[in-house]
């Protein structure tokens, strides 16, 4: 007979994760796996991504780089690394010793940025739907958490043809600051909804952040997703937001070596030192020898970033116009490897029951938005695809996924 103690009579796991269980990740993952569907719910591609990156990575581990604990900060390779692309890329100076921080993944990055800058009872504003370690994360931090919802919205084009898309409501955003508001987490390319922030959103971002003197944390790791007429356009450029603007990257996504977990920080010394203070004690450091390959990813030439944005905008094409002949409502993404689709025009409106039937019903795992919400009624009819698959797979989704069409 077990011996009762003290802290046997209370719940085991503390009250600010309480609200947390397993993700629903974990749950349509293993989902999948058992049903023997194509798991479309995690984002997460089904092939390796450039086979020079990852014979790098074979060279650093021969060579004996990395497979020792490398320097807190990420190895130095890396750090110019970053630095040389935020540069390149958007004009960006970041000196490589003081200003970036290499993490455990974006995920690290984003723990380790809110515990060393956020107090208990600090007020985090976050953009509702969100990925789901925010929220965890706002708690862990004691923070309180205060979403922003992106609302659904038609829209008319020149040519007639209509188009959904999530919007920000910048009035809510504004009237959502408080004399306790510590710092904006702004997601854009914003998974899950797809949804690109404009310049002039952005704009009126910054704007309210110098005017109420915010810290803001932005997580760009979608940066090169972008598709059609959108550009992503970090925070930092704008007047007044380098010195209070954490950016966070990831090589993750654009490389699609998902498992290596490399991310990284960028920001003032004075911000850059605050996170590392706290990401010392999470994992201390992590991925040496993907380190060394991952600086070299990043110098590859703009036809590797053209010809991966090409080749998503086609797989999103492909999947966004078989779930709108299956019946679905398609919020058509501007960025970001993610579709979300409405499911009432297929005569139901309750995405987690949908989800957990459509193995069933059509050998496909999907993600039901509502876990991404505080306001749960509001994310309920929305359910997230991804096309980070193979065309193959992608086909053979659609084709299972019609038979909804003919059911419903």
């Amino acid at each position: 007979m077990a011996v009762m103690t003290s802290s046997a009579r209370r719940p085991l796991l503390n009250r600010r994760l309480a609200e947390f269980g397993t993700t629903i990740f974990a749950e349509m993952s293993a989902l999948a796996l058992s049903t023997g569907s194509i798991n479309l719910g995690q984002g997460f591609p089904d092939t390796d991504g450039p086979e020079e990156v990852r014979e790098a990575a074979v060279r650093a581990l021969r060579d004996g780089r990395g497979n020792q604990y490398p320097p807190g900060p990420g190895v130095p390779e890396l750090r110019a690394a970053i630095a040389a692309h935020q540069e390149r890329r958007y004009g960006l100076t970041y000196d490589p010793g003081t200003e970036v921080l290499v993490t455990a993944g974006a995920t690290e990055a984003i723990a380790a940025t809110l515990l060393a800058l956020v107090e208990p009872g600090d007020e985090v504003i976050a953009l509702e739907p969100y990925y789901d370690s925010y929220a965890a994360c706002i708690a862990m931090a004691g923070g309180t958490r205060v979403p922003v919802t992106l609302r659904p919205h038609e829209e008319t084009g020149a040519d007639g043809a209509v188009r959904r898309r999530f919007r920000l409501d910048l009035d809510e955003l504004r009237d959502a600051v408080t004399d306790n508001t510590r710092l904006l987490l702004i997601n854009t390319p914003h998974n899950p909804t797809g949804t690109v922030l404009t310049r002039e959103e952005l704009t009126a971002i910054a704007e309210l952040a110098v005017e109420r003197d915010l810290l803001v944390v932005t997580d760009e790791v979608y940066e090169h997703l972008v598709f059609g007429g959108s550009e992503h356009v970090p925070l930092a450029t704008l007047p007044g937001m380098r010195g209070r603007t954490v950016s966070i990257g990831s090589a993750g996504k654009t490389f699609s070596f998902t498992g290596w977990k490399v991310g990284w920080v960028t920001a003032s010394p004075d911000l850059v030192t605050a996170v590392r203070s706290a990401k010392q004690f999470l994992t201390y450091v992590s991925s040496g020898p993907f380190q060394y390959a991952v600086a070299e990813a990043l110098a590859l030439p703009d036809t590797y970033f053209d010809a991966f944005r090409a080749d998503m905008l086609a797989k999103r094409d492909l999947l966004s116009a078989g779930l709108a002949e299956a019946g679905f409502g398609v919020f058509t993404p501007a960025g970001t490897y993610f579709v979300t689709t409405d499911i009432r025009p297929l005569g139901v409106s309750d995405g987690f029951a949908f989800c957990r039937a459509l193995p069933e019903r059509a050998g496909v795992v999907a993600i039901p938005n509502a876990v991404f919400y505080d306001h749960r009624d509001a994310g309920a009819p929305f359910v997230r695809f991804a096309f980070c698959k193979q065309t193959s797979v992608l086909e053979e989704a659609v084709s299972r996924l019609k038979t909804l069409a003919t059911v419903a």
